[in-house]
């Protein structure tokens, strides 16, 4: 059954189960979907009658983008979980298997390739509640903070099943790309998130 078809308690149940999939990234992508979903409600009640015209396109404008991505999230969920099908087959496969031989470089890159796209959205997600902070309804600020955490969480987790991949891609070259890559993405991330909890910190109502 297809993630967005699950229930929470079957989800859960299918995560904590001794199958290999859904796994890490499945989590990853979830979480980064919850935050985009909490970050959409946060801006959805900054929206008032005293808000201008302006301001009210502008939150429009980020929670169809929030929307956007947290659609992306699930739908990188069931991408992850087949990049990693194919891969296992190939690992099965004794390393002379002209079906490995042909395969696997492809396969290696498709299981990189999900997780990599997690992070970009997730450091996208975290850019775009930083940008709206300042302007987020004060009561909202911790749903915001909250989603900016997941955002950064997403990120990292989406690091993990990257970097476990990483050592199987054969150009040191393209290696260095990813790697390089990723650290600017993590960064980003983490410095969007660490300023949406600075702004929570200094205008919500505590």
């Amino acid at each position: 059954m297809a993630l967005q078809q699950q229930t929470v308690e079957s989800l859960l149940e299918a995560v904590g189960a001794r199958t290999p999939s859904p796994g890490g990234g499945a989590v990853a992508s979830i979480v980064g979907s919850l935050g985009a979903a909490l970050g959409r409600m946060s801006l959805g009640y900054s929206i008032n009658r005293r808000s201008t015209d302006d301001e009210r396109r502008n939150f429009q404008g980020a929670i169809d983008h929030l929307l956007a991505i947290g659609r992306q999230m699930l739908d990188l969920a069931e991408q992850d979980a087949e990049a990693y099908s194919r891969l296992d087959a190939l690992f099965r496969l004794a390393e002379d298997d002209p079906q490995r031989q042909a395969q696997w470089a492809e396969a290696v890159r498709g299981a990189i390739k999900a997780p990599m796209a997690v992070v970009d959205a997730a450091c996208g997600m975290a850019s775009l509640l930083a940008e709206v902070a300042e302007k987020c309804n004060p009561r909202l600020l911790s749903d915001l903070a909250i989603a900016a955490i997941l955002s950064d969480a997403a990120a990292r987790s989406g690091a993990w099943n990257v970097r476990v991949n990483l050592p199987l891609v054969e150009s040191p070259s393209e290696r260095k790309t990813i790697e390089q890559r990723l650290q600017a993405r993590l960064a980003s991330t983490a410095s969007s998130a660490y300023l949406v909890e600075s702004v929570a910190r200094r205008r919500a109502p505590l």
